[in-house]
């Protein structure tokens, strides 16, 4: 009798706790969305108290562990009206791509951000500042791409696992590249680096390649010089939208010189002749279990640069 009367007055007694002592509830997407409104609205405004950050907050600019403050958000002037957002609800994670402005320079940049308790715990940033990035072809001028932003009907999703799996085979396809298919990709399957269109964009000044779908590129093996994407990570899942951000390196040896296509042809590594890495956070719609769109984010790093953001 005495143990149920505690527990009675143990029930009354939790009751009574004010509702602002108890955890918050999850964020949803509407939630998720509201938190990167107010990070953005801060960066634009040179101001980090601004944003709802926590207390221990890791946040990166190109892979470079800095404080809130530092980097982009004292030299931003202002950002274009492009944007693709995406939540992953389950995880609690934003997704954004965007172009800022610093002075008269548009950059393409794309932006991670992990929430707990309405706070944001995490911030990695990808800037691909024309004068750095390490490629010719950075562009400012982007449009949206409205399959993007559209939600996948119920029967064309895929799981979480699924998902993870489509974007980790197309990694496995990019490194040393041999012609092998490790994902599917579907027959209109564009993608966009750095603001630029790298395929199906015949006439780009780029080469013959840039001409071909993402299918075709992959299985004539022009991305042999490729030698490793290390440091995979797999973010932002949102089932909804079927959009992952993924993040990671992909490294040259720079040592790959003439080798032979998948269709017998000869070809040059015209771009890596030194060690060389790419930082990226590259962002994939999937459909039907195939890849739709690729956006990618990269910039130069040091070669073979370690993540802040994977355990040694």
């Amino acid at each position: 009798m005495k143990r149920i009367l505690q527990a009675v007055a143990f029930s009354i007694l939790l009751s009574g706790i004010p509702a602002a002592w108890a955890a918050p509830a999850a964020c949803d997407r509407s939630c998720l969305y509201g938190i990167l409104d107010q990070y953005l609205q801060a960066l634009r405004a040179h101001n980090p108290a601004a944003a709802p950050l926590a207390a221990n907050i890791r946040s990166t600019e190109n892979n470079v562990v800095l404080r809130p403050g530092d980097g982009l958000w004292g030299t931003i002037t202002g950002m274009t009206d492009y944007e693709l957002r995406f939540a992953d609800t389950q995880a609690e994670e934003i997704g954004f791509y965007g172009v800022a402005i610093e002075t008269d320079t548009p950059s393409p940049f794309a932006l991670r951000l992990k929430v707990r308790d309405r706070r944001i715990t995490e911030a990695e940033l990808i800037v691909a500042r024309p004068q750095e990035a390490g490629v010719p072809f950075v562009n400012g001028k982007l449009k949206a791409i409205p399959i993007m932003n559209e939600d996948v009907p119920p029967a064309e999703r895929s799981s979480r696992a699924q998902m993870i799996r489509l974007v980790n085979g197309y990694f496995d396809t990019l490194q040393r590249n041999d012609g092998t298919l490790h994902t599917a990709f579907a027959p209109t399957c564009n993608r966009r680096e750095d603001g630029f269109e790298t395929t199906n964009h015949p006439n780009s000044g780029y080469g013959d390649i840039t001409a071909l779908g993402c299918e075709a590129q992959f299985k004539l093996g022009w991305y042999r010089f490729d030698d490793e994407l290390r440091a995979r990570r797999f973010m932002v899942v949102d089932q909804e939208r079927g959009l992952v951000m993924a993040a990671g390196f992909i490294d040259h040896a720079g040592r790959f010189g003439d080798y032979r296509l998948t269709d017998g042809r000869i070809a040059k590594n015209t771009l890596f002749h030194h060690p060389h890495s790419y930082c990226l956070l590259e962002t994939f719609k999937l459909q039907d279990g195939k890849i739709q769109r690729v956006e990618a984010v990269f910039t130069t790093v040091p070669y073979h640069m370690p993540s802040p953001w994977v355990p040694k």
